[in-house]
């Protein structure tokens, strides 16, 4: 399966907005993986208006087995989403402003050169703003007609106009520093949803504590990462299953820098639905999620809350299920049904008994497109169609914007509380 870079840009209104919607739209896209996203760059205009609003720019490079035709249908589908409306309007070779822009630039080896679509994009190899988002994410990418890399094509444009696309800085001070001198436990924060929660601290100041399980490698690489945003982040591994490790957990974090928690999310979860855990009889499923999803939530947070509840300020986020107390049928709806609900009951009484020096809230996302999610069947992609008002997946980025919102001094009057992440369902 060919890795497909697709070209993202715009200069009209909510640039980075508009950018952020396409990436979600393109994640949440049945048949179609995004496999990575560059930063954003800011341009100049290329044969525009003089007084056009600079370009931000991006890549992303998704793969699927969708012809390059469908491909091509879909960004236009996002595009007119998105408020565009082709054909852009060129004038004695002067673009117009667009909300957005997005160009199919390679598909594999493959040469097309029809009136609906060209391929390779006639002019990517004559444009840093491409050239330099494109070299982020896939460097060695060779041109199927120039047969030259990526970063070769980006060498050979001028250096001024190569640092002219320069990386903006969008998140005002106040937004960056939200969350500075507080100290975040995430657990299972190596991957998915819990990756993202742990980025989006880290984005907005916060020292990271990052929980893995098994690999301590990823659980450092994740650590590494993160610390570029430029705050202090550590790797802890634990076995949530044995209450030994939790309450290891518990402390290490607490004494790590000898200044407490400010946040703990309990978002590790036993995974029973892929790999060797979806193998697994009903009562070991069962067991699993007790262990990590039940019992290791409330013995952490119960630790964590009373010292938390003795600094005089902390909070709490746990991870229930929007379905828990409605029902879902077969196995999986009995399982998460009742370990799930009971992880939203034991969270609005810990709010009671950790008040009002702690905040305790409960996230119950949805439909979410983690692992399981991309490579789900394509009844199941019908099912969450279906079954979602907004017709499209959650991602595990919505999870953790409600996250930081819940953790913020704006949700200072919240607690108790079950917040739902899932699109508008409501049966």
């Amino acid at each position: 399966m060919p890795l497909i870079p697709i070209a993202l840009g715009s200069n009209l209104g909510d640039r980075r907005g508009y950018l952020d919607a396409a990436v979600r739209r393109l994640r949440v896209e049945p048949n179609v993986r995004v496999a990575a996203v560059s930063p954003y760059y800011e341009a100049p205009p290329q044969d525009s208006s003089p007084d056009a609003q600079t370009y931000l720019n991006a890549v992303a490079v998704i793969e699927t087995d969708l012809p390059p035709q469908a491909v091509l249908r879909i960004l236009l589908e996002i595009e007119h989403q998105l408020g565009r409306r082709r054909p852009a309007v060129r004038q004695a070779g002067v673009y117009a402003p667009r909300t957005l822009d997005l160009d199919l630039l390679v598909y594999g080896d493959q040469i097309w050169d029809s009136p609906e679509l060209i391929l390779p994009h006639p002019r990517m190899h004559e444009r840093s703003f491409v050239l330099k988002p494109l070299a982020d994410v896939a460097p060695d990418l060779v041109h199927p007609v120039l047969r030259r890399t990526v970063a070769d094509l980006l060498a050979e444009r001028p250096q001024a106009e190569r640092d002219a696309v320069r990386i903006p800085h969008f998140t005002e001070a106040a937004e960056r520093s939200l969350f500075a001198g507080v100290r975040v436990l995430v657990t299972g924060s190596t991957s998915g949803i819990g990756r993202a929660v742990a980025t989006a601290f880290a984005e907005r100041g916060a020292d990271l504590i990052v929980h893995g399980y098994r690999s301590k490698e990823t659980a450092e690489t994740v650590a590494h990462q993160l610390r570029a945003y430029g705050h202090d982040c550590r790797a802890v591994l634990a076995d949530l299953r044995d209450p030994a490790e939790v309450d290891r957990l518990a402390k290490q974090s607490w004494d790590v820098l000898g200044d407490g928690l400010g946040v703990l999310v309990c978002n590790a979860g036993a995974d029973t639905l892929t790999g060797e855990g979806g193998k697994l009889s009903f009562d070991e499923k069962l067991d699993q999620l007790l262990a990590v999803d039940l019992k290791s939530t409330m013995r952490l947070s119960r630790a964590v809350g009373e010292k938390m509840k003795l600094a005089g300020r902390g909070v709490i986020l746990t991870m229930g299920w929007d379905q828990a107390d409605r029902g879902m049928d077969g196995d999986s709806g009995q399982l998460f049904a009742a370990v799930k609900g009971a992880v939203m009951a034991f969270t609005r009484s810990l709010a009671l008994s950790l008040a009002p020096q702690v905040r305790v809230n409960c996230l119950a996302p949805g439909w979410i497109r983690t692992a399981w999610g991309e490579t789900a069947s394509a009844a199941w992609q019908d099912r969450v169609r279906r079954e979602t008002p907004q017709q499209v997946w959650g991602l595990p980025d919505d999870l953790a914007s409600a996250a930081v919102w819940l953790a913020s001094p704006g949700a200072n009057f919240v607690t108790g509380q079950t917040i739902r992440i899932n699109g508008g369902a409501v049966r």
